[in-house]
């Protein structure tokens, strides 16, 4: 997949099929539209062009906003995007200049001018430009003279599982794994870099690794305790990750720690990615060291069970 920073760097293709987005966690309604572009590529001979923004429009439309809780970095968009068969993918920065532009503006200098569409696929109800105030009616009045075809897909293919990304932020902050799984079409992930922690785990004989975002407005599962896969030099382990404030200790910063079944080495600094699979418990605050180590075994023997047909 090419990347391009910007439509200014876009090259001039034969026959770009285009679609737009944010497309926050590329879950399965995004797969469906995605399937829909590859398609209607190979029908023309054509390319196939996505068109996204950095940082999410959101930070720029509503900056005094609690920060956006996103379900994929940028990195890792890329390598979703990539997967579904995207061949050419614009990041194009979002500023407060770009937010501004009309819908009609956007459609004849962008889309036309520069990117050189040939057809647009866009999802349901989807609109752009500023005040959002295009949308597929505009599209269908403009395409005939601007020398370019547009196709919706249509509702009940992009929502026949309700799906969105606010859903999926939602039963991630509800621990509900399976649910978010279900609808993103795989394992909710977790990158961050291996730091030094306060080491509780290791007297108590579970050491943890902690692990430090890469990315502020990365979307952080809420507090418990969860059945993981552990990608680590990359090989894949078993593991039981906590999120939360240690209350049972000293209710201290926010924390993610996982304790990485049948490991033992020393990644401090290292990347690591954790694979949500399941939730097993709330945080809870435990009457000492010798009641947290007991709901520390049954969790291990929790996730053990959880994972037990994956093979390591």
């Amino acid at each position: 997949m090419q990347i391009y920073k910007g439509l200014s760097a876009f090259p001039k293709l034969d026959a770009p099929v285009l679609t737009l987005g944010s497309f926050d966690g590329v879950h399965v309604g995004h797969q469906k539209i995605l399937s829909r572009l590859v398609d209607a590529a190979k029908a023309i001979n054509g390319q196939v062009v996505l068109l996204t923004f950095d940082p999410h429009p959101r930070k720029i439309l509503f900056p005094s906003s609690n920060s956006v809780q996103l379900l994929s970095t940028l990195d890792e968009k890329i390598e979703l995007l990539s997967k579904n068969g995207v061949e050419h993918l614009v990041v194009q920065p979002f500023t407060r200049d770009f937010s501004m532009m009309e819908h009609d503006y956007f459609i004849r200098e962008l889309l036309v001018k520069q990117i050189g569409v040939k057809k647009l696929v866009i999802g349901y109800d989807h609109q752009f430009g500023h005040n959002r105030t295009g949308s597929f009616k505009e599209l269908e009045l403009l395409a005939p003279t601007l020398g370019f075809e547009v196709e919706e897909i249509p509702e009940q293919d992009i929502n026949a599982s309700a799906v969105s990304s606010t859903r999926i932020r939602k039963a991630l902050m509800e621990g509900n794994i399976v649910d978010a799984n279900s609808l993103l079409g795989y394992d909710y992930s977790f990158t961050g870099t291996v730091v030094k922690g306060n080491q509780i785990g290791r007297t108590l004989g579970f050491p943890t690794a902690n692990l430090l975002s890469h990315d502020a407005d990365k979307l952080v599962p809420c507090n418990g305790v969860y059945a993981v896969l552990v990608e680590v030099h990359g090989e894949i382990f078993k593991g039981v990750l906590s999120i939360g404030n240690r209350p049972t200790f000293d209710n201290g910063d926010r924390s993610i720690e996982v304790n990485i079944f049948d490991f033992n080495q020393d990644i401090y600094g290292e990347q690591c990615t954790l694979r949500f699979k399941n939730f097993i418990r709330p945080e809870l605050k435990f009457n000492g060291v010798d009641e947290l180590i007991v709901a520390m075994n049954n969790d291990k023997s929790k996730t053990l069970e959880l994972l037990s047909d994956f093979k390591v």
